[in-house]
């Protein structure tokens, strides 16, 4: 392994993890309940857990995330759980069988290891559902498997009373894994995945948990609602309310915006500023979707490489990139200027496909082995679709033509890796701009010590962004994955019965 890398491996495993376990419920007599969190700070002791998760991240493709559209899927990709894993605890069975699980918004199932499981040396190291010792047991059999990016889990659905606090949710179905490969299941803090999304993404069309508190008239209001303490030195990890929300943790109203697709929690989302910069890139809209499921906020490629170098953080070089820039990049801006459109652009100098997609180009099979065309033809695509967008975005700002080559030129060496986080100087946190989310016409501004990571404290501190990229192809996509980082400091809503999700400042 280079130094180089071992380097850069360093900075990505200095990352803070909040690792929460719920410490207590409260059942209100207002029809809601509350389930309090804690967290753990990370340190160099436990540093090894978060390396294997680390290393495991890159394994998924965008495409994978939302293989869920077909009817008849019987597998889910969920993200990995890299930086944080709020997780609470609740029972399964009579007598009850105490587990824990990540409440995840990106997913719909339950599931938890099985008694069953002989094989995975991830439930050896897990609480396991014993169905023999619950007298409210009910057989079901029906198969279930679940892909992961690092992994996959298997089993079978099996029925029993399930306790969330102190709400029962009788002869609830759930998944009982009987096979977890991986070393992701294996380092895991939590036991399995209690799911929050809705119906559409359910493996099997199983009945989420969520659904069966509102059917069974157990919660006042078909909502629930996530306040995440990203206070370090605070115990107290934060707070989910089922059937309401808690007023002392947020300020003013919430914005709330409707879902535009059902399964996540989708919505549409305004352009992003950096500095109070527009991007332009969302400028004629994106979807977003709040996922306590994910620790990180991820979005296209195009802007993340912007937020980094806005706020200096170490990419990675692109020569595809920059050759770009060098031999197409005054032809490229002088199309912008004479007010092509952006998404035109590449296909007009042939890098290009009419459509937007990665055909082969002209001119590129004389630098490279003909058998590996087509991919530098594509990277070199990818290249050009991205800087035609910084390059409009500074033409907007008036910027001059010499200016705005070489910021393109800059930026080439702020390309991020997919999936990876990318190493800031801890000593510059400061001055580091704030990022802006436009959410129902209204800015969501995350500050610098919302967004950075920090482990350690003087020249031992190291700092990561919580900002990574994903790219997901139209329809889908631009899509960004609003995790932690922003339901941190904005407080989250999620109004199953108007179907919409609300942000307020958190308190």
């Amino acid at each position: 392994m280079g130094t180089g890398f071992k380097f850069l491996l360093v900075f990505l495993l200095s990352c803070l993890i909040f690792i929460s376990a719920a410490s207590s419920s409260e059942q209100e007599g207002d029809g809601t309940l509350r389930i309090g969190l804690k967290k753990r700070k990370l340190d160099r002791a436990n540093r090894l857990a978060s390396q294997l998760f680390l290393k495991n991240r890159g394994s998924w493709s965008p495409k994978d995330y939302f293989r869920l559209n077909d009817a008849n899927a019987d597998n889910v990709p969920l993200k990995n759980y890299l930086d944080a894993q709020y997780y609470g605890e609740f029972t399964i069975g009579t007598p009850p069988q105490k587990f824990t699980a990540i409440f995840d918004t990106g997913s719909s199932n339950l599931w938890i290891p099985s008694s069953n499981c002989y094989f995975s040396v991830a439930c050896y190291f897990h609480s396991k559902y014993k169905a023999s010792e619950s007298s409210t047991y009910k057989r079901n059999g029906k198969p279930a498997s679940i892909r992961y990016g690092t992994g996959a889990i298997s089993g079978y659905f099996s029925n029993d009373d399930v306790k969330v606090g102190g709400l029962v949710i009788k002869d609830q179905e759930f998944i009982e894994a009987t096979s977890e490969p991986g070393i992701t299941f294996l380092v895991a803090k939590f036991d399995g995945i209690l799911g929050l999304g809705f119906k559409e993404i359910s493996v099997g069309n199983s009945t989420p948990v969520w659904y069966n508190m509102v059917e069974k008239g157990l919660v006042k209001e078909p909502i629930f609602s996530f306040w995440l303490n990203r206070n370090p030195e605070d115990p107290e990890g934060g707070q989910i309310v089922f059937g309401g929300v808690d007023p002392k943790h947020f300020k003013g109203e919430h914005t709330y915006v409707p879902v535009t697709h059902k399964g996540y929690w989708q919505f549409d989302m305004g352009d992003i500023s950096i500095a109070g910069k527009p991007t332009g890139y969302c400028s004629k809209g994106c979807s977003a979707i709040a996922d306590s499921g994910t620790s990180l906020l991820t979005g296209p490629s195009t802007v993340i490489t912007m937020i980094n170098h806005a706020i200096g953080s170490v990419g990675v070089a692109s020569q595809e990139c920059k050759t770009v820039i060098g031999q197409y990049g005054q032809t490229m801006l002088d199309s912008l200027v004479s007010q092509v459109d952006p998404r035109n652009v590449c296909s007009q100098i042939g890098l290009c496909g009419f459509d937007g997609t990665h055909s082969v180009s002209m001119g590129i099979k004389s630098v490279v082995e003909d058998g590996v065309s087509s991919l530098l033809s594509e990277a070199m695509c990818s290249a050009c679709e991205m800087a035609s967008v910084w390059m409009q975005s500074e033409l907007s700002q008036n910027q001059t033509q010499e200016r705005i080559l070489a910021y393109a030129s800059e930026l080439c060496d702020h390309i991020p890796n997919p999936n990876q986080q990318s190493a800031v100087d801890c000593e510059k946190v400061s001055s580091m701009p704030i990022v802006t989310f436009t959410i129902g016409g209204k800015p969501f501004d995350l500050s610098p010590q919302d967004y950075i990571f920090k482990i350690g404290d003087g020249v031992q501190a190291q700092c990561t962004s919580g900002f990574t990229a994903m790219d997901i192809p139209p329809p889908r996509g631009p899509l960004w994955i609003l995790g932690d980082i922003f339901m941190g400091p904005y407080h989250t809503v999620f109004d199953y019965g108007k179907t919409r999700v609300g942000f307020a400042k958190a308190a």
